[in-house]
C-alpha cells in the first residue's frame, strides 16, 4: 500500500508502509524590473529604479530557500534575479526559451491595441513576430523541462511580463490580458507542482518598500 506524501522520503519503509516518492517543485517566475528604454532589446539595462528594486527581489526570495537561478538572456531579466544567484555563491544560468515573446519584427504603432488583438485572438501573429500560442508553447515546454531537470529544488525563472502570463495562463486562464495590465513591475509568482502536475499559483512580490514575503495563495 502507498500513500502521498508532501513530505519527500527515499523509499523508507515505517510500520510496514511504503511512502510513495513524490517530487516538489517550486519555480519563482520573477518578471524584471523597470529598465531603460533604448532599442537594442537584448542588452537594455536596469533603471536606478529598478536597480533598488533588484535589491528587494533578491531580499525576498532569500526567505523562499532557492537552489537554482535561471533566466532569459536579456540583460534587466538577468540583472534583476542575479543578486539570489550571488547569495548562493553561483551564476545564473541562461535558458533561451524564458526570453519575453518577440511582437512584430518592427515596431508597432499602438502597443496596447496590438497586444489587445494578441490576447483576443491566440493564433493571431504579425510579421516577424510570435503568436501568444506558439510563445506560450516556447515557454510551457521551457518550463517543464526545467522541473524535470531540477526535481525537488526550488528555481528562479528570470523572465519577462508577456511569457511570464502566457505560461501561468496556460494552467489557468484567470491570467490573461487583464491581469497583464495589472503585473507589476517586478513582480513574482510561484507555481508549485508535484512531478508535473501544478498545485497553486501565488504571489510573493510585494510592491510596497516594507520587504516581506505576501501573497494569498490561488489553487488551482
Amino acid at each position: 500500500m502507498k500513500f502521498s506524501s508532501l513530505f519527500v522520503f527515499s523509499g523508507k519503509v515505517i510500520e510496514g508502509l511504503i511512502l510513495e516518492v513524490v517530487a516538489i517543485s517550486k519555480v519563482y517566475l520573477v518578471r524584471h524590473a523597470h529598465s531603460e528604454y533604448t532599442p537594442d532589446e537584448k542588452n537594455r539595462q536596469l533603471s536606478e529604479k529598478g536597480r533598488v528594486d533588484a535589491l528587494k527581489v533578491c531580499e525576498i526570495l532569500m526567505h523562499e530557500e532557492i537552489d537554482v537561478v535561471v533566466s532569459s538572456p536579456y540583460m534587466r531579466a538577468i540583472q534583476t534575479v542575479e543578486g539570489v544567484a550571488a547569495t548562493l555563491n553561483d551564476t545564473v544560468e541562461i535558458w533561451e526559451d524564458f526570453r519575453e515573446r518577440k511582437i512584430a519584427e518592427n515596431p508597432v504603432d499602438d502597443f496596447n491595441k496590438t497586444m489587445g488583438s494578441l490576447w483576443r485572438d491566440f493564433e493571431f501573429e504579425i510579421d516577424g513576430g510570435e503568436s501568444n500560442i506558439l510563445a506560450q508553447e516556447r515557454g510551457v515546454k521551457a518550463l517543464f523541462k526545467c522541473i524535470e531537470k531540477y526535481k525537488n529544488k526550488n528555481v528562479v525563472v528570470g523572465t519577462h511580463g508577456n511569457i511570464m502570463v502566457l505560461i501561468m495562463n496556460y494552467f489557468n486562464k484567470k491570467y490573461g490580458y487583464e491581469f497583464w495590465k495589472t503585473l507589476n513591475m517586478p513582480d513574482i509568482y510561484c507555481l508549485e507542482f508535484v512531478e508535473k502536475e501544478i498545485q497553486s499559483i501565488r504571489q510573493v512580490w510585494c510592491p510596497s518598500s516594507k520587504i516581506e514575503v505576501v501573497g494569498e495563495e490561488n489553487s488551482i
